[in-house]
């Protein structure tokens, strides 16, 4: 017996799937691939405000002589190779740590390392702003302890700075890549830990040598996503900066420079649609070779 549905004209068939998927192709449209459209259309003008004419390639030639775009690419630059690393480091072997069964309140363990990510940016940015003041709680405790003899300038030193807003990101994001890492090892076969540790493999080797290459997708998409986060940095820096990516642009990041380039100073709508593209750039960059990295490594 034929099917109902094959009793039905190709083209009528054809014009349900276009209607089912049409309202969605209209919101990508509108808010994706329009936005992305306008923004290259625009970094070929240059001028102020609402105030624009054609520039050709001036955009794309101006960043490499101003010094405060200079200074945020090599800040963010910074914080991809410093930080990433570390945060993803820190999580595995939390991840590993967790994953153990005789350990205690392992589920207390999992959700205080978890919450970090989900609390309010704004509350944890200003916890973070007076723990790390210069008569603060992290400075007292220093102090106490003899590590340091006087306060350090967390806030207002630009090496100190960049410390901050690293410990900042590690803090709040290192819980969340954790839980990924943790999801993956609970899927690897016991036996196989087993059988090294009858063959005895010391546990470093296992975790070198079996761990870890079990879970280099998992490690793969956590570094892609981190490495993401990282470029597009912005939501740490303003709020612990209030939006000057000081002192002295030492923590100003391309994404916080964007943004004062369009709502802080004087609006150049052209010239920060083209600072855009070098984050665009930086991640289809760095993503090619993290995929290509993977795939020379199976």
């Amino acid at each position: 017996m034929t099917p109902k549905n094959a009793a039905q004209p190709r083209t009528s068939r054809n014009l349900n799937g276009w209607l089912f998927i049409g309202p969605s192709i209209l919101l990508i449209g509108i808010f994706l691939v329009y936005p992305i459209l306008r923004s290259l259309y625009l970094s070929f003008f240059t001028g102020r405000g609402m105030v624009q004419s054609f520039g050709g390639f001036d955009n794309f030639i101006r960043p490499w002589n101003d010094p405060v775009f200079l200074q945020a690419l090599s800040n963010t630059t910074l914080f991809f190779v410093v930080q990433v690393p570390i945060m993803l480091t820190l999580a595995i072997l939390l991840a590993s740590l967790l994953d153990s069964d005789r350990l205690r309140f392992v589920g207390f363990f999992r959700m205080a390392l978890f919450l970090p990510c989900v609390a309010s940016l704004v509350a944890y940015s200003v916890l973070f702003k007076s723990m790390f003041a210069t008569d603060g709680v992290v400075n007292a405790a220093l102090l106490a302890a003899g590590i340091i003899g006087a306060p350090i300038g967390w806030l207002t030193d630009p090496f100190w700075a960049k410390v901050l807003v690293i410990l900042a990101i590690t803090w709040r994001w290192t819980g969340y890549n954790m839980i990924f890492y943790l999801a993956a090892l609970q899927n690897i076969d016991r036996s196989i830990y087993e059988a090294a540790r009858l063959d005895g493999v010391p546990a470093w080797a296992r975790f070198l040598y079996i761990t870890v290459p079990m879970m280099k997708p998992v490690i793969l998409f956590t570094t892609i996503v981190s490495t993401v986060g990282t470029i597009q940095l912005f939501d740490e820096v303003y709020n612990l900066t209030e939006g000057r990516g000081g002192p002295a642009n030492a923590t100003m990041t391309l994404s916080l420079y964007i943004y004062n380039l369009t709502f802080r100073y004087m609006p150049n709508y052209g010239y920060a649609a083209t600072v855009s593209y070098v984050i665009v750039l930086m991640v289809a960059l760095l993503s090619y070779i993290q995929f290509r990295l993977a795939r020379d490594r199976s």
